[in-house]
């Protein structure tokens, strides 16, 4: 595996790292001609699980709501092996770091048997007041419950 700056120390160590995780089922329409699951679907898995990832935390109406709202600022994929429609996988979600009103996410997409790395992503949200379209500082309480679960320092 080539190596990624934030994929550290190592494959498996930074998958120790992630304590959220959840099973994806490639559809026949995610594939290309070859078999393969097709590279813009990966974004599909990653949207999936930073949902489910903040549902499961209870924290999502709070940052999706008629007032403010999460956006993408930016998000990157690294595609390290081949995958195909009847693979098993597990997408691994985590928050790499919070910020006044922003959240980096990492992404880890395994074989959910041999737990061999497939893809590596990462992302930057940031939380928007829906009236202005301007940054806004994430809510205390759900900065709180994000460094709770993930184990960070105060």
């Amino acid at each position: 595996m080539r190596p990624i700056a934030y994929v550290q120390p190592d494959p498996e160590g930074w998958l120790g790292k992630f304590r959220f995780s959840i099973p994806i089922k490639p559809r026949y329409f995610e594939t290309d001609m070859f078999g393969h699951v097709n590279n813009v679907s990966y974004f599909i898995y990653f949207e999936q699980g930073r949902v489910e990832y903040l549902e499961h935390l209870g924290v999502a109406e709070q940052l999706f709501n008629d007032e403010y709202g999460a956006v993408v600022a930016d998000l990157e994929c690294q595609y390290l092996a081949q995958v195909y429609k009847k693979d098993p996988l597990r997408l691994h979600v985590r928050v790499a770091k919070l910020g006044r009103s922003s959240y980096d996410l990492e992404y880890a997409l395994a074989d959910s048997i041999t737990g061999q790395l497939k893809a590596a992503g990462r992302g930057a949200m940031v939380f928007i007041d829906r009236s202005s379209g301007r940054s806004t500082p994430l809510p205390e309480p759900v900065k709180e419950k994000i460094a709770a679960f993930e184990g960070m320092s105060g």
